[in-house]
């Protein structure tokens, strides 16, 4: 670990692929970064300019290796891990913005029920508890089907969708195995429209808020593909004032959030669970194509103390789409190429293409979203035009694999 730390540096807690934008811009701004990632190997590493290795959340750890170091501000991008640090480490080194205590009850889905129902809003049926025996009984009263979740996970991990009695003791074994604190939350099944909403807050307001369509790889829970939702504007108002409320509740009066939600039949949402931060699966990216907006650069300006609304002014107002690419495998296997990326990004309505793996990388099946390996994101003047590119650029791009399991 280097003795004397870059000073006036922007620490990110976190150097996956989906926070090399907020090292990207703090290098365009000619911030220096320091990166803390528990993996040597982090994608983000390359791009910092000094790297610790240590968990993000190992708060302790943190602070004992940067010592008195003299931070612009920390920050953290879609990392449900790093939260809890990223508050206690704003606080000990007194940075302009600290990110607010109250909003980490959104990494505990059984907390998360509860101001939501303090909120008003309309909930369902639910029960959590660290004790299996407990989550067994109390499951048994809910209406099949039902959800069984690791209540602190995110990106679909542990996730198991339970429709007979003698699937719950598996389902509750997996989700407990996922949950640092071993406790499984089991929630009734809402059926509908899955929508994703993201929110940038600015003075106990949404200023910037998106509402996406969602569909899932496979029929499961794992998301392949968002887009620009079209409602009619008294429920697109509704559902913005129902989330600017949950956010006042979970203390963010300024920043980002984004909440998973379904719209039933009846034609009202029900909100699902919260991310009290920016989204993750190349979501900026897809809030760029559509208005115009720059979410990375604003959550930096935040960090940093900086006037941040400039940001999230829209510029237009078009429709955008984007799609995770995964491995067409079921098992693990070993990238070999990728054919057609270049036509692919040539072709008109195509705003972005990121591939996370290269050739050579193990990779695994796409049944999280850790394991996608690339995303596409195309706008378009209305919705049919963006999906329409989005669907000829995923024809062209093929990751070439080889199985390296027995798939006997």
């Amino acid at each position: 670990m280097p003795e004397n730390w870059p000073q006036g540096a922007l620490i990110v807690l976190g150097a996956s692929e989906e926070q090399i934008p907020l090292y990207q811009e703090a290098r365009r701004r000619q911030i220096p970064t320091i990166a803390v990632d528990m993996r040597s190997d982090a994608p983000a590493f390359g791009v910092a300019d000094a790297t610790l290795t240590i968990s993000t959340r190992d708060t302790d750890a943190i602070t004992d290796a940067l010592g008195d170091v003299r931070p612009a501000g920390i920050v953290c991008g879609a990392s449900d891990a790093a939260l809890a640090s990223w508050h206690a480490v704003a606080l000990r080194y007194g940075t302009a913005y600290v990110y607010p205590q109250n909003a980490l009850a959104a990494g505990d889905k059984a907390a998360f029920h509860e101001i939501a129902a303090s909120c008003g809003i309309t909930g369902y049926g639910w029960t959590a508890s660290d004790n299996p025996d407990e989550v067994l009984t109390k499951a048994a009263q809910l209406r099949f089907p039902f959800m069984v979740k690791p209540v602190d996970g995110s990106g679909s991990k542990g996730v198991t969708h339970v429709t007979h009695p003698d699937h719950v003791p598996a389902a509750v074994a997996r989700a407990r195995s996922y949950s640092a604190s071993r406790t499984v939350i089991a929630e009734e099944f809402v059926p509908g429209r899955p929508l994703a909403i993201e929110v940038f807050m600015h003075n106990g307001r949404a200023v910037m808020a998106c509402i996406k369509d969602k569909e899932f790889v496979g029929g499961g829970f794992v998301v392949k593909r968002l887009r620009t939702a079209q409602l009619p504007s008294a429920t697109r108002d509704r559902i913005r004032a129902t989330v600017e409320r949950l956010c006042r509740a979970l203390g963010i009066t300024d920043g980002p959030a984004n909440f998973d939600a379904v719209l039933g039949a009846d034609g009202h949402e029900r909100i699902i669970e919260a991310n009290a931060r920016l989204g993750g699966d190349g979501v900026p990216r897809l809030l760029a194509a559509a208005y115009g907006v720059d979410v990375v650069r604003a959550l930096i300006a935040l960090a940093l103390g900086e006037p941040f609304g400039e940001h999230l002014a829209p510029t237009r107002a078009a429709h955008a789409a984007l799609e995770l690419i995964g491995s067409p495998l079921t098992v693990k296997g070993e990238l070999i190429a990728w054919e057609g990326v270049a036509e692919a990004r040539n072709l008109p309505g195509i705003t972005d293409v990121e591939l996370y793996a290269r050739p050579g990388d193990l990779v695994r099946p796409h049944d999280q979203s850790g394991h996608k390996i690339g995303l596409v994101v195309a706008a378009g003047a209305t919705a049919a035009d963006a999906s329409a590119a989005l669907d000829e650029a995923t024809a062209l791009i093929r990751p070439v694999m080889r199985p390296t399991e027995d798939t006997q």
